[in-house]
């Protein structure tokens, strides 16, 4: 069997068995093609992946390249734990890399204040029909900071994953992973509620909660371009993303201490003591409803003035 029929079988397992989700597969696809349109054979020799790894330096940055190689790396442990190949090409080679320390963009509190102060005074400003238009990019934009979902998560959130009454929305991670997030301010909850109303037949009809004019998905390029609109119109100057919402986010909560910082695997956990949950413990579940009377999504506000 040629490696083209190899990694194709390869992608259906991570896709049916393993469940990874469209990007993972898609990056699957482009790094697994690269190598191969390379050494252009399934099983090349050391030299040769020496050779590769050589070109991915001169076009990539550490990070791509370390994404790329594991990408490899895993492909081949499938083959030699399914028993298709006797011992991973990849067994005897050995990558470092100098360890780089970048720190993350974040929104400065004035103008998170100042974009949100600006997204409430076109409130008044719209017509009947672009109204609901406005509830939508409200709520995004909201929820995007109220949570530290990452704009995919938000962009693919189901219908029917939303409770508009307790607030708990189960979103999509990385790797297809599923988890909550809570809605606790019940300000916020309120415009999630009026945006459904407002917007309800096409919600249902799309399968998605956040929907464009045209009633589909509400993707992650159009949210791109909603904050980059309303920014600009706002008078900021900075370039402001939606993933600097979710790094915006926990570092307002470090300053409090509110969360447990794990460095060595490099994540955030957002860690609270529930006395009262209404969802399964044990899961990977950003929450912030009835822990000693404190209302996450309060805080966040607090943190903009």
């Amino acid at each position: 069997m040629d490696y083209k029929e190899q990694v194709k079988k390869y992608l259906e397992y991570c896709e049916f068995r393993k469940e990874l989700d469209w990007k993972t597969l898609k990056a699957y696809r482009i790094d697994l093609k690269q190598f191969f349109e390379f050494t252009q054979e399934n099983m090349p020799e050391k030299n040769k992946i020496e050779d590769y790894i050589t070109e991915l330096h001169k076009k990539y940055k550490q990070k791509t390249i370390k994404r790329k190689i594991a990408s490899i790396k895993a492909y081949y442990n499938y083959l030699e734990e399914y028993e298709i190949i006797k011992d991973s090409p990849f067994r005897k080679i050995k990558v470092k890399f100098k360890e780089t320390s970048i720190l993350p963009r974040i929104i400065p509190r004035e103008e998170i204040e100042c974009l949100l102060n600006y997204m409430y005074v076109c409130e008044n400003m719209n017509t009947k029909k672009s109204y609901k238009y406005w509830l939508r990019d409200i709520s995004v934009v909201e929820t995007l900071f109220a949570t530290g979902a990452r704009v995919y998560e938000i962009s693919n959130i189901k219908w029917d994953c939303v409770d508009l009454n307790t607030g708990a929305i189960k979103i999509m991670g990385k790797g297809g992973k599923e988890r909550y997030i809570q809605i606790a301010s019940g300000e916020i909850l309120e415009i999630l509620q009026k945006y459904y109303r407002y917007n309800s037949e096409a919600i249902k009809k799309s399968g998605f909660f956040f929907v464009n004019s045209r009633g589909n998905r509400y993707t992650e390029y159009s949210i791109r371009l909603m904050i980059k609109k309303y920014t600009q119109r706002a008078g900021i100057e900075r370039n402001i993303t939606p993933h600097m919402f979710r790094h915006s986010f926990a570092t307002y909560l470090i300053e409090v201490q509110l969360i447990n910082v794990n460095s060595k695997m490099r994540k955030i956990e957002i860690i609270f003591k529930a006395k009262k949950a209404h969802l399964p413990l044990g899961e990977n579940i950003i929450f912030s409803k009835d822990i000693d009377s404190l209302d996450l999504q309060y805080f966040m506000r607090l943190c903009r003035i």
